[in-house]
């Protein structure tokens, strides 16, 4: 069987209505049932019916991504879809892989994911921090630049996901981002976009959110997961399930090295990357980073569902 990777994608993809095109698949309605009740709140209606304000809101948006990555996995299993030869994740995603693998229950990863959405909310006063994508240039010079507004100014700000090789986006407080972005269109930035959220995520801002789910992530089972996961802070595959823990401990606070995690998942001789879960973020991304030859596909219904299995035939 030609071997293939499942990625699955973080805050940012989600839309009010993303699983209705399922309708009452059994697969799809028994994940939404179990994360229901290991949270106590109705998921599937939030999904359903928004509205879009509070899907929006970060201790919703995660729950909500992580819950129907794991659905359109499970359809794709109970449709007869093969397990796949790797699994990660973009951020929150990669508690979504973490699932699929096995090394975290769905029951144990809802409640995980609300405290680290909230853990990352109550961080950082709404307002005073930002994101920006930085588009045209290369990473390094993204990066250095970052430093420089740091040193500079005293703020925080650094590079935050090293989403393709012409593409990462930077976090920090709103001043630390502002100095960066003045000097980063000085260097030639095609484009410096504000990011929607509510929140600094993967930046020093949120080591206090961290060190609130290292605590958590200690009382959290874990186990050694049935099929590699490559995570986003080191770019490993990780077994033991304390180093898991350490990786996702350090990854709220650190980069997303996504283009070095679609090098790796390359490496382990696999030329087929597929989106599991809403939207087509990912697969977007997939395509700046890797040559041609790499298969692409997503699973986000059952037309794509359908689609994707036709490219492994």
């Amino acid at each position: 069987m030609t071997p293939f990777a499942f990625v699955f994608p973080g805050q940012g993809s989600q839309s009010v209505g993303m699983l209705d095109a399922w309708g009452d698949h059994p697969a799809v309605a028994a994940t939404l049932a179990e994360a229901s009740a290991a949270l106590g709140q109705d998921l599937g209606a939030l999904i359903h019916a928004g509205p879009e304000d509070q899907l929006a809101l970060t201790v919703n948006t995660q729950l909500v991504m992580l819950v129907a990555g794991v659905a359109n996995y499970r359809a794709w299993l109970a449709e007869g879809g093969p397990a796949p030869a790797v699994v990660a994740g973009h951020s929150l995603g990669e508690y979504s892989a973490l699932v699929a693998a096995g090394a975290l229950t769905l029951a144990d990863a809802v409640p995980l994911v609300r405290f680290r959405a909230q853990a990352m909310q109550d961080a950082v006063p709404v307002g005073t921090g930002a994101m920006m994508a930085i588009l045209g240039l290369d990473s390094a010079q993204v990066r250095h630049a970052c430093e420089q507004a740091a040193r500079d100014s005293g703020e925080i700000v650094s590079a935050a996901n090293y989403n393709d090789p012409k593409q990462t986006v930077i976090a920090g407080t709103r001043a630390g981002v502002d100095m960066a972005v003045d000097l980063l269109k000085r260097l030639g930035a095609k484009k410096a976009m504000p990011l929607s959220v509510s929140a600094p995520f993967h930046c020093a801002l949120m080591k206090p959110a961290a060190e609130r789910l290292q605590a958590r992530l200690a009382d959290t089972p874990i186990r050694t997961p049935t099929i590699p996961v490559v995570n986003n802070i080191d770019v490993a595959v990780e077994t033991d399930p304390d180093r898991i823990r350490d990786a996702l401990y350090r990854q709220a606070f650190g980069p997303v090295r996504w283009v070095e995690l679609v090098g790796a998942v390359q490496g382990r001789g696999v030329q087929h990357l597929f989106e599991c879960g809403p939207g087509r973020v990912l697969s977007k991304m997939i395509k700046r980073i890797v040559p041609e030859g790499t298969v692409t596909g997503v699973v986000l219904d059952p037309a794509t569902l359908s689609e994707t299995k036709g490219l492994l035939a």
